[in-house]
Formats: C-alpha cells, sequence, structure tokens
C-alpha cells in the first residue's frame, strides 16, 4: 500500500535513517502528508507523476504535525506537503532546520464554528472558544478572531503569540487550546471553536456556516516543502507540474468545492 501510518513511518524513519539508506533517485520522490482530504490530492498527483513525467511518489501519510519535518529534515522523505509558510517559518527557526517551499497548493480558509450559536453577536460574555494548540494554528485562530472583531491582539510575531498577547477582551472570552484534528469533535463543548477547513469537512461541516472565516487574501497557503539543498533537482519541478495539474484541480473542487483557493494563481 502506498499509505503509512504514523507508527510505521516512525519505524520505517528510524529504520532509514539508522542505514543511511543513499538518496532516491530522479524517478523517485517520498512525500508526506498529513491524513485526510490532502492525501487524497497527492494520490491523484501521483497517478498523473506516473503517467505524464515516469516519476514513482510513494505517499506516507502521517498522524501529527511534528514528525513530516523531522523525517524530511532527516531523509528519510523527500517533500512534505501538509503546512503552510508561517509553520515553516516557526519549525525552522525553533529546531534550526534548513527546510524551503518550492511551490504552493491551495489555501483552506480558517473558520469560526458553533453548534450553539447562528452568529458571533449572539456570542454570550464569559463564551469558551476552542483553539488549535500548535504554535502556527493557535496565531492563525487569534488573528481571525482579531479580524472578527472579538479581541484585539498586541504586536507580536506568530511565535510568540498566545491567548497572554491579547489587549482586549471585551466579551472576556475563555480560550482552552486542543490538538488541532480534534476541535470538531470537541465543539459541542465549546460556545465556538476556530477550525481548519480539511478538519471541519472530515466531519461534515461546512465553510458556508461558519460564523466567519477567512477570506482569499490569507497567507496560509499550503506549500510543498522540501530540504534547501535539494530545492533545484528536476523531479521537484515535475512534482508540482503534478499537483497543479487539472487532474488534481478537479480532485481538490470535488473534495473542497469552493474552499480549496488556488495559491499559485
Amino acid at each position: 500500500m502506498s499509505r503509512v501510518n504514523y507508527f510505521l513511518i516512525s519505524l520505517i524513519f528510524l529504520f532509514i535513517v539508522g542505514c543511511q539508506q543513499k538518496s532516491r533517485d530522479d524517478h523517485e520522490i517520498y512525500i508526506g502528508t498529513i491524513s485526510g482530504p490532502e492525501t487524497e490530492l497527492m494520490e491523484v498527483a501521483k497517478v498523473v507523476a506516473k503517467q505524464k513525467y515516469n516519476l514513482e511518489l510513494k505517499i506516507f501519510e502521517f498522524e501529527d504535525y511534528t514528525m513530516p519535518n523531522t523525517a524530511l529534515a532527516e531523509g528519510a522523505i523527500d517533500a512534505n506537503m501538509f503546512q503552510h509558510q508561517p509553520f515553516l517559518n516557526i519549525v525552522n527557526q525553533e529546531r534550526r532546520l534548513d527546510l524551503i517551499a518550492i511551490g504552493k497548493m491551495y489555501i483552506y480558509p480558517m473558520g469560526i464554528y458553533s453548534k450553539k450559536y447562528s452568529e458571533l453577536q449572539s456570542l454570550p460574555m464569559g463564551a469558551k472558544i476552542g483553539i488549535p494548540n500548535d504554535p502556527s494554528n493557535e496565531a492563525r485562530a487569534l488573528k481571525l478572531l482579531e479580524k472578527a472583531g472579538l479581541i484585539t491582539l498586541a504586536e507580536s510575531s506568530d511565535l510568540q503569540l498566545t491567548p497572554n498577547k491579547i489587549r482586549n477582551n471585551p466579551k472576556n472570552l475563555h480560550f482552552q487550546e486542543v490538538t488541532a484534528a480534534q476541535l470538531p469533535r470537541a465543539l459541542e463543548d465549546f460556545d465556538a471553536a476556530c477550525i481548519n477547513t480539511n478538519y471541519a469537512l472530515a466531519a461534515s461541516l461546512s465553510p458556508a456556516d461558519a460564523l466567519f472565516k477567512e477570506d482569499k487574501d490569507s497567507p496560509y497557503v499550503n506549500i510543498v516543502v522540501v530540504n534547501n539543498s535539494e530545492k533545484d533537482k528536476e523531479k521537484f519541478e515535475k512534482l508540482m507540474l503534478s499537483l497543479h495539474s487539472e487532474e488534481v484541480q478537479a480532485k481538490a473542487k470535488a473534495l473542497f468545492g469552493e474552499y480549496a483557493l488556488p495559491g499559485w494563481k
């Protein structure tokens, strides 16, 4: 099978690095994704890459946001597709990695969702708000809440942006940090929550029903990432052509409707 779960990839990662396996050749790419719809896009790109460019893609499917960059930095995989530039900036800074984006994919707008209220104005004083607990998506959620007019933030980098950086909070909102993937399942426990589109759709939440969401000007476009020392390899050009193909765009429309905004156009 082309997909490998989180536990198996950990073992494979250790084996590959421990044995100092040679780099894949110019006709093969090991690429990491996060479980969910984006892996389905990569499956389509895999077919296109083989048919049009004689390029073999082997997909490794992860369950969290940590392992794909670890595996890439150590050479267990050649590329990954799961993150946006603000997240990559934080990872490179915190862990002193040298990873670089080689192309853009889609913007999946984050939204503010609620099963208790139909408009932002109805949120009560002291409302309990769920936000992602990883640094980049937490900063993204707080900026969304600010844009929605619910809070005002002090100037801060994404790496330092937490609820402690809230300057004005007129409704005295209370924030609880939760793993991004768990927020849709925990939505009933909150008055509202900031949820990424991929997780919202997987939980049968429609972005059309979000109380507020990002627009096409969002800087959080998903990117394809490789090691900086390998960025000029021809096989990565073929990878991006495959990912931007009409076939992949059609699959994105089928999966996300109008809520997958091409970030490269």
